[in-house]
């Protein structure tokens, strides 16, 4: 599971475009001596499971969405949910990522002890679907140590050099994507909507949705082991 820039122990770097993620992506595999692969991401993952199927259509044997970010500008872009609002804030994002990054850094740190209670609260805002997903202590648990790990190295200057580049053009079409992709996404998601996966479905030369009933934008989480089966079936000479 390779760390985006900033996250983890992954020092901090702002790419020109989502597309370039995918060149890291070929010298990483090609050094590990992986020739075949799937590629699979949740939320802003999305676009760089989709940027890896782009670039790399003879190795990456499936790509996997969950709870994708849409493109936010440019005519493949759907309207409505956070894309709509990165479309607007980006610019503004762009010139104050650095202060936002650090303030929210601190945050989660003095947060960290009352983490129990934080997710709590948040849990009050998630759909049943989501509810049920973060009922288990252990999903629980590995969404509060991501915050926290997250923000070992680059603090949360990743999350906003995320939303940068999502307001920017990716690099690539979607329309030029040949590698089969299978899009999870949760019905009652109101950050993206199940149109933006619908959307982007049709666009694709081979695309699928499986909707997840009464999830938002998280409940993806739950649904690890519906991926690795599905990729599997995609995998050449799989038994």
């Amino acid at each position: 599971m390779p760390e985006r820039p900033g996250i983890g122990a992954s020092t901090p770097h702002l790419y020109a475009q989502i597309v370039d993620w995918a060149g890291d992506m070929a010298q990483l595999t090609r050094t590990l001596g992986i020739d075949e692969f799937a590629a699979m991401g949740l939320s802003g993952g999305g676009p760089y499971v989709l940027a890896c199927a782009h670039e790399m259509p003879e190795r990456v044997v499936m790509g996997a969405p969950l709870g994708s970010v849409a493109p936010s500008i440019g005519s493949e872009a759907p309207q409505g949910g956070i894309v709509s609002l990165l479309r607007r804030l980006s610019p503004a994002i762009a010139l104050c990522r650095g202060p936002l990054g650090s303030g929210l850094s601190r945050l989660v740190v003095q947060l960290e002890p009352f983490a129990d209670q934080a997710m709590d609260l948040f849990m009050l805002t998630m759909p049943p679907g989501d509810r049920r997903v973060f009922s288990d202590p252990g999903t629980r648990e590995v969404f509060q140590q991501d915050l926290v790990i997250g923000n070992r190295e680059g603090g949360m200057q990743a999350m906003f050099n995320d939303m940068v580049l999502f307001g920017r053009p990716w690099g690539f079409s979607l329309r030029n994507i040949s590698v089969p992709i299978r899009f999870w996404h949760g019905d009652a998601d109101n950050l993206v909507p199940l149109a933006h996966a619908e959307h982007m479905a049709s666009l694709l030369a081979d695309a699928q949705i499986l909707v997840r009933p009464q999830e938002g934008h998280l409940g993806g989480l739950s649904a690890a082991e519906e991926v690795f089966h599905a990729i599997l079936q995609h995998w050449p000479n799989s038994t």
